[in-house]
């Protein structure tokens, strides 16, 4: 759990008996590639920080999947809307590979950040991030043209394109596959 602790060290100083207190709650889980951590429907009992793996979060509308976000090593991640609205989730988490996580229900994490004001101080900044992040990238799919998106994406996480099959990069992107296939190709023709 060093890589956990040291996450959440990351956004708040935690005294170590405090941090302590809060990793208890953390279970170690695994999931096989293909495996849902989440399905529409499903009430969000769970917060998750992925050890080891890749998530695809994503929604199905008019039958086309729209991927919006993958989570990866040091990631925290739940359906955040669902979670704060408690309501039931529209979207899907799934397993792009095997995957390892450290998971803790709900009303745990109340637990912990009634106990700590740092673990709670924690919470809320990695929920700022997390609503950044959500901001930015919907501020990008308006603002940035295609071949932008697709750039930004191989600068900031060039591992996604070797652990995500390109026909889910294309629909993070916001684009067909064969979209991303053309981009691809003018890119290597200069």
């Amino acid at each position: 759990m060093e890589d956990l602790k040291k996450t959440i060290r990351s956004y708040s100083e935690v005294s170590n008996s405090d941090m302590e207190f809060g990793l208890r709650f953390y279970k170690k889980r695994t999931f096989k590639k293909g495996d849902f951590l989440l399905k529409p429907g499903q009430y969000i009992e769970h917060f998750y920080f992925m050890k080891q793996g890749c998530v695809s979060y994503y929604t199905i509308e008019n039958g086309t999947s729209q991927v919006m976000e993958f989570y990866t090593e040091g990631y925290f991640f739940t359906d955040l809307y669902a979670y704060i609205q408690e309501i039931p989730s529209a979207s899907y988490l799934e397993a792009l590979e095997d995957v390892t996580v450290y998971s803790i229900t709900k009303a745990d994490v109340q637990k912990v950040f009634d106990h700590s004001h740092q673990l709670e101080r924690f919470g809320r900044l990695s929920m700022q991030r997390t609503f950044v992040i959500n901001f930015q990238r919907i501020n990008d799919l308006r603002n940035l043209s295609n071949q932008e998106r697709y750039l930004q994406l191989l600068k900031k996480r060039p591992e996604l394109f070797q652990r995500v099959p390109q026909y889910l990069i294309a629909s993070y992107l916001g684009i067909t596959p064969v979209g991303l296939s053309k981009i691809r190709k003018r890119l290597s023709e200069k």
